[in-house]
């Protein structure tokens, strides 16, 4: 049994990709998406014509409404391969607009419903930022499940349990690469920065008895994602799902909500005050918070200028 195989008897696997072909061969549950990996997509030949019909199809429509569009064609085809749940995510110009992030929200969950795909196969991606949270909350009382990204500490996984989210995605590499880049390390195995602050907040929720899922995200390598077999969710790009898929080697369970009770944290409750200042104290969340958001920001802008090249 390769590792991918013994990993999916702990963790539930999804694939970090937009790519259809890549995801019908590595059979994950579930799939997600944001900016960068459809913009990656749509360069591709075989998918620029899901690109082109969203222009053609909706031609008095503004590049912001086309993505959506372009979103929807990508989940409602990713969700013919997949048994489980595709992530959509919101315009990353929103991250510190709670009322916007609510009502697009609200728009590309109708877009589906339009389209005969029903809510719970949808998991709505909003940035952890303050305003985002509040915003999931509200998205969440609804009924529109949320997936909480961008997040890098346990100060934002911690409101977004409070808020009821569905679901975060903590991000292992981005937090490896910041730490590496600070101190020089080549961090590896269980001594991986981004690894431990997975392992600190699953045990957290499964420790006090919060139902939102934790899946790890953002990988650099395959010792991340063996570090943390028996996260609820995995989403791991192709590349690293070949190499599981190539390899033989014992696969053993790191973590489990039996064993979460004895860890040595204490419950904290964290109002915007309290928030915000354990942000301004982490100095890694803070600036990769801001990097990611700027940095799909610098995508969705790339997809708009292909989009009015296509005009």
């Amino acid at each position: 049994m390769n590792q991918l195989e013994q990993l999916k008897q702990y963790t539930t696997v999804v694939a970090d990709t937009g790519d259809f072909q890549a995801i019908e061969q590595y059979t994950p549950r579930d799939a997600t998406t944001n900016p960068s990996l459809i913009l990656k997509a749509v360069q591709k030949a075989e998918y620029k014509p899901l690109l082109e019909k969203a222009v053609r199809d909706h031609p008095n429509a503004n590049n912001g409404e086309i993505i959506d569009r372009l979103l929807i064609a990508f989940g409602e085809k990713i969700l013919e391969t997949i048994p489980g749940r595709v992530s959509t995510e919101v315009d990353a110009r929103l991250s510190f607009d709670t009322e916007g992030t609510v009502a697009k929200g609200r728009d590309l969950i109708a877009l589906y419903s339009n389209a005969g795909i029903s809510r719970e196969r949808v998991l709505i991606k909003i940035a952890s930022t303050w305003e985002g949270i509040r915003a999931a909350q509200i998205l969440e009382k609804e009924g529109i499940r949320c997936n909480m990204t961008l997040l890098f500490s346990l100060a934002q996984a911690i409101a977004c349990a409070e808020a009821g989210a569905q679901l975060i995605s903590p991000f292992v590499g981005r937090i490896y690469d910041w730490y590496k880049k600070s101190t020089g390390i080549d961090y590896v195995g269980a001594e991986d920065p981004g690894v431990q602050s997975v392992k600190r907040i699953y045990n957290y929720y499964r420790k006090f008895g919060y139902k939102t899922e934790v899946m790890g995200a953002s990988f650099r390598n395959t010792s991340q994602i063996i570090e943390l077999a028996g996260c609820d969710l995995l989403t791991i790009s192709p590349d690293l799902l070949q190499k599981l898929a190539d390899t033989d080697a014992p696969l053993e369970r790191k973590l489990s909500a039996d064993a979460a009770p004895g860890s040595n944290i204490v419950q904290m409750t964290l109002d915007e005050k309290a928030f915000r200042f354990m942000m301004n104290e982490d100095a890694m969340a803070t600036e990769k918070l801001a990097e990611g958001i700027r940095a799909f920001c610098v995508d969705s802008g790339k997809l708009k200028q292909m989009i009015s090249a296509l005009r």
